[in-house]
Formats: structure tokens, sequence, C-alpha cells
């Protein structure tokens, strides 16, 4: 079973970065949670990212038997159920071909900046408007998900990301996720940033329709792990099967007239669990005079409204099942990290499937696209194969 124990980062990678900060000057210094936009989906633009997801067990299509029926009947009810409608946006009738002419042929922050909101709506904005029920959730702007391990390499930036703040979780809750959740500098299963728990929805921008299939590895990769977190916490506590063929996450890719909307699900009938990627629509907002302009965001805002309640209840659920008197012990050896690599192997290299004598999860990063070029090539690095030890009882935790 995978470890899930929270990690502390490298010593040396830290080392390596508190040198980076000092060198450069304060004018010149990007923040570590946002690297630019052409830098951050940089490891994405190689069409050959899917096959480096598909060897870590994560596929960028259906499987052959899709997601579950009721799951199909969910995001129907998602496009069809009524909502509110913003007064007064770029989006009105009378300048809704102005705007799509206004940002035609622009940049990424262009469509950002007039189209984003319009496709998917802030959580937080709708909160501070009186939506109390999302006052549970929390945000991310183009902020690197520094808390997360990663599937690959490539750290998620998401132009948006939506999960829940810790406020949304009673102290119980919190009590019993701080050994697999950690301290604000760890990495984990769990986390996205910092303050985001659980991520369960994430937006991409691009301009122009090859850009979007960026967009969706982009979206693939943040989205599994926002799956194998519910994966890995309901296999904590022996519950996965109740999560078989369920869409766990969404994720949506848009420019300045197309939008791509993507259930996010998991098959776990096998010893590893595989996730894989649904198709729910793709339309361009801006034919027959607009007619679908506002589809996604209505789509958004019932994943808020209707889907995100259930979901959570099945996270605090799963969550209540968490021993509250044990802790996890974690050998030195699998907190390796490669110094030959230069890369936080301690974190990163660990298989979003569970270690097994016959798994093809690649180990240790090695097999990044570089390795794609030379498949007979033996990775050069590697990392002590974490296994989840066995639970121990805690027996002085009540007396503290």
């Amino acid at each position: 079973m995978v470890n899930i124990l929270a990690r502390k980062r490298s010593t040396t990678l830290r080392s390596r970065k508190n040198s980076e900060v000092r060198s450069v000057t304060p004018s010149s210094a990007t923040p570590s949670d946002q690297k630019p936009r052409e830098e951050k989906s940089a490891g994405y633009r190689d069409p050959r990212y899917k096959v480096l997801l598909a060897t870590n067990g994560v596929f960028m299509h259906r499987s052959e038997l899709g997601v579950l029926e009721s799951s199909k009947i969910l995001c129907r009810d998602l496009f069809a159920i009524d909502q509110s409608l913003p007064e007064g946006t770029l989006f009105d009738d009378d300048i809704f071909e102005d705007t799509c002419k206004m940002v035609e042929d622009r940049n990424e922050a262009k469509v950002i900046q007039d189209i984003t909101r319009l496709v998917v709506p802030s959580a937080q904005v709708l909160a501070v408007r009186g939506a109390k029920h999302l006052k549970r959730l929390t945000e991310s702007v183009n902020e690197g998900w520094n808390n997360c391990i990663t599937v690959t390499e490539t750290r998620p930036q998401p132009d948006y990301a939506v999960g829940f703040r810790r406020e949304a979780f009673t102290q119980a809750q919190l009590d019993r996720m701080q050994p697999i959740v950690g301290d604000l500098m760890d990495q984990s299963y769990f986390m996205a940033t910092y303050y985001m728990y659980f991520p369960f929805l994430s937006c991409e921008v691009k301009c122009g329709a090859a850009a979007l299939d960026i967009a969706d590895r982009q979206n693939a990769h943040s989205m599994a792990i926002a799956a194998r977190a519910i994966v890995e916490l309901f296999r904590a506590v022996k519950r996965e099967k109740e999560l078989h063929r369920d869409i766990l996450a969404f994720s949506i890719s848009h420019d300045h007239r197309t939008v791509r909307i993507y259930g996010h699900y998991v098959e776990v009938d096998e010893p590893e669990p595989k996730y894989y990627r649904y198709l729910i629509r793709t339309f361009d907002f801006t034919e027959l005079d607009g007619r679908e302009k506002w589809t996604a965001y209505k789509f958004t805002r019932n994943i808020y409204d209707v889907w995100m309640p259930r979901h959570f209840e099945r996270i605090c659920s799963a969550i209540e099942e968490i021993p509250p008197d044990i802790s996890f012990a974690m050998s030195e050896s699998e907190l390796h990290f490669t110094e030959q690599s230069g890369l936080s192997q301690d974190v990163s290299a660990y298989s979003i499937a569970p270690s097994s004598g016959g798994s093809k999860s690649v180990q240790a990063q090695g097999t990044q696209l570089s390795v794609l070029d030379n498949p007979s090539s033996t990775p050069s690095t590697s990392l002590d194969g974490g296994s989840f030890k066995r639970p121990r009882r805690n027996h002085n935790r009540g007396q503290k």
C-alpha cells in the first residue's frame, strides 16, 4: 500500500532554493509558488507527456467501461439545473459580439481577465455575495501546488483551482488527518497548497485550439492528483470500492471561444488504481449568437451547489473512520534523496499506485520525457520503494 504519510521537503532542495533566492535581486525574484505562464506549461507542451502520465497509471481518455451511469446522469443534471446569471457583464447580449472580437487573437492574460470568470465563476466571490454553503471552499489562482505530491516531475500551477479550506473541517477531523496532511511546509497526497485540502476543480486557459491540448494535459495531471487524494483516503479506511468509476473531480480547458469540460474518475478493481478522463462536453460558446455562452458557468455553479456538498460529505465520512490514536512510521530510506538527479525525488517519486513486484509504475521520476527518447535506457536515479508501514498505537497521545 502507498505510504500516505505527509513528507518533509528535501533539505537539499530547500538549500538550493534558498541559494537561488539569495542570488537574485528583489526586482527579478519570482515567488516560488508562481512561475511565469510560459515556464509553468513547458513540461506539458510535449505531446509525449500523455505517455508519461500513462506510465504512472493516468490516462487521458475514458476506460473501456467508462464512468457509472449515475455519473452520466449527474452530468446531465449539472447542465440542466437552472442558475441565476450575473448582469452587467461582457456577456450581455448587446455587447457579446464586441466582446468576442475584443479578445480574438489576444494573449492568455487578456482571455483570463475578460472571459474566464464568465466561464468558470469564482467560488469565493459567490460565497462573499451570499452563497454561505461555499464558505468551506478556497481557491488558488496561478499558484503552484507546492504542498502536493506530484504524479510526474512537473509541479501543477493551475490558472484556477478549487478545493476545501482548513476551516471546512472540525478540529476532530483535522486531528485525525494530521499524520497524513502534516504541517504547513510538508507535502501530502491530500493537499494542493498549504491552505487547500482535497482540490476538485481546475481550469486552464490557452489561446488557440492546439494550445488547448496543452491545457488538457495540465488539467489531467492536476485532477489525477485530486482524484488520487480521494482514492488514498478511502483505501486507508478500506472503502475504495465505493469510488469505482465514479467522477471524483472536474476540469475545464478554454480559450477565447472553445470550452472543454472533463470528469476524472478511477477504476479500483485491479491491484493498482487506474485514473481516467471522461469528456463531458466540448463546445464553441460564440456560435449561434452565443446561445451556449452561459453553459459552462451554470455547469460550474452546479458543481458548487449540487455535486460539491455530496463530495464533501463523502470525504468527511472517510475521515471520521481514520482511527484517532494512530501514528505512522517511515524509515529514512523512504525519504531518500538522489543527489545526482537534482530533483526532489523523496516526494515526487512515489507512484500514485501501490508498489508491488509487478508494478508498471515509474519509480524515482527517472522515467521522464528524456527517457521516452531512449526506451532501452535505465534511469540513473532511483528511490527505495515507499512501503506503507503498519499503523502503531500511540499510547501517549491522550496524555498530552
